[in-house]
């Protein structure tokens, strides 16, 4: 226990010094792109990979493709630890750009950060991009300008997810007196499908149960017993870290059929369930980018990132983890961002808003997708002014025991009936904070 506490000290220590050191070579013609990572804590296992994969990109961008339409990208690291507080000092401290390479979009890569840096970048006029996490409600973009949760808001996560068991039950009209229980990290995040799951279940007529688990989650045996005694027919795992291998080997230790736990996006990666042992074997997880090493672009990074020696990869054996993936996702929404926003304002850095604009403006067809590497890996995409989320799908994959199977194509989320409560949140916000809505016909 002491060789642990120390080595848990000294962790802290080297993450603290990191935090510290002096900025990277950058230049006011490069592009700067923040990393508020977590290398540290009980996270910090999800963490290192989607780093990992975000680096290579950005080095795959710079060296391969010579940068974005020739701006070079630069980035620094600054250790969060999964904090709200550590959040917010490292977006302090990148905010203003780094030698005079400016920040035209930023990743808070935790829904405590996200929340707490919403009002904070608003007055920045920096956009965030929080993809699979932070405010649902920033999928209006009339209220929330500088906010973007790309590709797969919560709301839609808890659609998909009723829209795949309806298609295991035989239909819709099979939920009726079904029992969906979700067992969920009690936190901002973790709350996040509540509303949705409240919604969907008045309009299908199955039971809805909520079990949460203190964080970090790493004794569950009260909350498995209750899900025993509640017999659900599904149970939705909407854990985070060292929470979702206890969460499985719980479950079995209490008799529930692994096969009918579905994981969310945050529980759906090799590092969830390779702790897990055998318990893990048929477990099924959401992802909005899927595990695998066989798409494009793992070929193109394989041949000149990861057998140059330059990848930021410490363990290969977790090149093409859903993490992994997840990381080349979020790079590569960072990059045709700005990509987009210098179709309009030039070859040159962007700045935050310039970012924002490139945000509103995305489009990412299968076309496209096809050329940047990224076609099954990434869904398409089509973002607006009132519309931040612009994707609102995933896939189904199953654990074999050593590996992924995508048992599904993209799922969609039923984003028609979620929207009214979207915009009731954004209403309600908009209020409390005197924010006057923009007129988003008029930046079409």
């Amino acid at each position: 226990m002491q060789a642990i506490r120390k080595h848990g000290l000294a962790a802290a220590s080297l993450a603290l010094l990191l935090a510290a050191a002096p900025p990277v070579s950058a230049a006011p013609g490069e592009q700067f792109l923040p990393l508020a990572t977590y290398r540290v804590g009980a996270y910090a296992s999800s963490g290192i990979p989607v780093w990992a994969g975000m680096i290579d990109y950005l080095r795959y961008i710079n060296e391969v493709e010579g940068g974005i339409n020739g701006v070079k990208l630069v980035w620094q690291e600054c250790e969060t630890e999964w904090t709200a507080e550590k959040g917010i000092e490292c977006y302090e401290r990148f905010k203003n750009g780094l030698n005079g390479a400016p920040v035209a979009v930023y990743h808070p890569n935790g829904a405590p950060a996200a929340y707490a840096l919403s009002d904070k970048a608003a007055a920045d006029r920096i956009p965030l991009i929080t993809l699979g996490y932070g405010r649902t409600e920033a999928t209006d973009g009339s209220v929330f300008p500088y906010n973007f949760p790309v590709m797969l808001t919560f709301y839609s996560e808890a659609s998909v997810v009723i829209n795949y068991i309806a298609q295991r039950e035989g239909g819709f009209d099979k939920l009726k007196g079904k029992k969906i229980a979700t067992v969920y990290h009690d936190s901002a995040y973790g709350r996040e499908t509540q509303g949705p799951l409240k919604l969907l279940a008045e309009k299908y007529g199955f039971e809805n149960i909520q079990i949460p688990v203190a964080d970090p989650g790493n004794e569950q045996s009260a909350q498995w017993r209750q899900v025993r005694q509640a017999k659900p027919d599904w149970v939705f795992l909407r854990t985070w870290g060292v929470s979702t291998p206890v969460a499985i080997k719980t479950a079995a230790r209490f008799g529930f059929p692994v096969e009918r736990i579905i994981g969310d996006i945050w529980a759906s990666s090799d590092e969830d369930v390779l702790p897990a042992g055998d318990a893990g074997k048929g477990y099924l997880a959401l992802t909005p980018y899927p595990g695998g090493a066989d798409f494009e672009i793992h070929k193109r990074l394989k041949e000149h990132i990861l057998d140059q020696g330059k990848s930021d990869l410490k363990d290969p054996k977790s090149f093409g983890s859903v993490y992994y993936n997840s990381g080349l996702v979020n790079a590569a929404i960072a990059v045709e961002a700005i990509r987009a926003g210098q179709a309009r304002f030039g070859n040159r850095p962007l700045t935050g808003d310039e970012g924002r604009w490139g945000l509103e403006h995305l489009r990412l067809d299968e076309a496209r997708l096809e050329e940047m590497g990224f076609l099954g890996l990434l869904q398409p995409l089509e973002l607006s002014c009132s519309d931040h989320e612009g994707g609102g799908a995933a896939k189904v994959q199953q654990w074999d025991g050593e590996k992924w199977n995508l048992i599904t194509d993209w799922v969609a989320a039923d984003r028609a009936t979620l929207r009214p409560l979207i915009d009731a949140k954004s209403a309600e916000y908009a209020r409390e904070k005197g924010v006057i809505p923009r007129d988003c016909r008029a930046e079409q």
